[in-house]
């Protein structure tokens, strides 16, 4: 009820969170993640799985093996480049290593199915060439860049040009945040992954568009009446938007939370971990954007037209509000009464 209660006040510009005009307190966060995330695509760079590098991997399903076991049988082999080895649940373990040949592929099989006393046919094995694993790269990225174009030109015509430079910007924010994060934590970027990423492109642009709305509602005819600057009834719009973006978000990120929590960690499914960290850091970042990154930085592209700068010098010579249009309203029917 409370939180009910929040947002009917600010949606009425009863209560104001000063989002817009704060711009320079959350660019700073912004600033902070992405000099972070940069540092560690720098540092570490993102560890690609086989299908955009190529390389070969063996799943070997066995209840008693370890991860020790899987290392000293292929160093057996004289293969030790490139070697990574982990478990999949508990009864799986998974052995990726680097570019093979059919012979040392053959050989790397026949180690694992002796160490762990099962057949070589029982071994699931997937071989992936460099060429291949470039060009699933090439296509990522084209898919990438395809999707910001069709975004811009979907809200310049629907909006406003300044409106989609502005969800780009978010929209690039995020995506910084997101890859940078995984470069951090180590995870394996895998065509789940990229999934992630152009889902949770999409969810940010989702609820950027919402608050984008309710902004060209507000500022609507705004030059001609003089009441509050752009800023302010920017503001408002983020105000009166700021519970359901939140809600969606919260509801959004429960079913995310547990494929991550327990599908991935619980049960060990791999490719759920992978796509669901990427939506889990993107569903955060994205709720972030779209309220204190989209906005302020449209306000800040649309203050600077000159009838823009006018409107602001009128509102500031009669006194106006700085912080709701619909306060200062208020407030101007009580003087009047009185």
């Amino acid at each position: 009820m409370k939180l009910t209660g929040l947002g009917g006040r600010l949606y009425r510009g009863e209560t104001s969170i000063n989002i817009v005009r704060a711009r320079k307190k959350w660019y700073a966060v912004s600033a902070l993640f992405i000099a972070l995330s940069v540092f560690a695509l720098g540092s570490q760079g993102l560890r690609l799985g086989i299908e955009f590098e190529g390389g070969s991997a063996f799943v070997v399903t066995t209840s008693t093996g370890s991860i020790e076991q899987a290392r000293e049988a292929v160093s057996s082999t004289g293969y030790r480049d490139n070697v990574i080895i982990q478990t999949l649940g508990e009864e799986k373990i998974r052995i990726q290593t680097g570019v093979l040949d059919t012979g040392e592929s053959n050989a790397i099989q026949d180690a694992l199915a002796a160490a762990f006393g099962v057949s070589v046919e029982s071994i699931d094995t997937q071989n992936v060439g460099p060429s291949w694993g470039e060009e699933i790269s090439k296509k990522a990225f084209q898919g990438l860049i395809a999707f910001l174009i069709c975004i811009m030109i979907y809200l310049a015509l629907t909006f406003e040009p300044k409106m989609a430079v502005a969800a780009v910007v978010a929209l690039i924010h995020d995506v910084l945040i997101t890859v940078g994060l995984y470069a951090f934590i180590g995870f394996e970027v895998t065509p789940a992954t990229v999934i992630g990423f152009l889902t949770i492109l999409g969810y940010s642009l989702y609820d950027t568009v919402v608050v984008f709305d309710k902004i060209r509602e507000n500022t609507k005819g705004i030059t001609s009446t003089g009441k509050s600057t752009y800023s302010d009834a920017t503001n408002l719009a983020v105000n009166q938007t700021l519970v359901r973006s939140m809600n969606t978000s919260l509801i959004a990120l429960l079913p995310v939370s547990a494929i991550l929590f327990v599908g991935a960690g619980l049960l060990g499914a791999g490719t759920l971990k992978d796509l669901a960290l990427a939506l889990f850091i993107g569903l955060i970042a994205g709720t972030y954007s779209s309220v204190f990154i989209a906005p302020p930085v449209l306000a800040s592209l649309r203050e600077r037209e000159p009838a823009m700068k006018a409107l602001s010098a009128r509102v500031a010579a009669r006194g106006g509000s700085t912080t709701s249009p619909l306060l200062s309203n208020r407030k101007g029917k009580k003087k009047r009464n009185k």
